[in-house]
């Protein structure tokens, strides 16, 4: 029983990683570019064009292919549509590689083709945001039963208005929450600026 517990709070510890020293409210949020996936397709991802069509909405999470990490990409396809008629885009950014994100992104009990998913190879995206990055765990498997070979960042979900100021940072909060959460600061953001679009 010691024993499931050690290794349930290690798992925990890896997977529901909070906000520890993320960039906050009012910070200018660092450019990047990077190869992404939308729909099993990759594409290079400029966070500056994003902003060129309003909010968007850049979230950290650990591993595709993981328990939380599932819930929440699932979660965001399933609110795709509020997002988009809040005026806002939705980018997911891992360690993973391209080609895990390019099956992830396809995934249809996932992201399921309706967002794209940014691969951060090495965590240099998630420092510039002074996320927590840890070193890969060997001999952890994904949900898939395939062993994750890349490190995690901290779960940690930035609004970003056009201007390329983050207006809010959500971190600490339950998977399918910080979807929420995201949503809701949106929705707040675009209506404040009359940006919101009838569906």
């Amino acid at each position: 029983m010691k024993r499931f517990i050690v290794i349930s709070s290690v798992l925990l510890g890896l997977f529901s990683l909070s906000a520890l020293a993320a960039l906050k409210d009012g910070d200018v949020a660092p450019d990047f570019k990077t190869q992404a996936s939308l729909n099993g397709k990759s594409f290079d991802f400029s966070l500056k064009d994003a902003l060129k069509k309003g909010p968007v909405v850049v979230y950290f999470y650990p591993s595709a292919y993981t328990g939380g990490c599932n819930v929440q990409a699932h979660t965001f396809a399933e609110n795709h549509d509020k997002f988009a008629a809040a005026g806002a885009t939705i980018i997911g950014v891992s360690l993973d590689s391209i080609e895990r994100l390019n099956e992830f992104s396809a995934d249809p009990d996932y992201c399921a083709g309706k967002f794209p998913v940014a691969s951060d190879v090495g965590g240099k995206i998630a420092k510039s945001y002074d996320l927590v990055v840890r070193d890969a765990t060997t001999g952890k498997k994904d949900t898939k039963g395939k062993e994750i070979d890349h490190g995690f960042a901290e779960r940690t979900t930035f609004i970003i208005t056009a201007d390329g100021k983050i207006s809010e940072t959500v971190g600490g909060v339950t998977p399918a929450l910080n979807v929420d959460k995201a949503l809701e600061s949106v929705q707040r953001l675009t209506a404040a600026k009359g940006l919101a679009k009838k569906p």
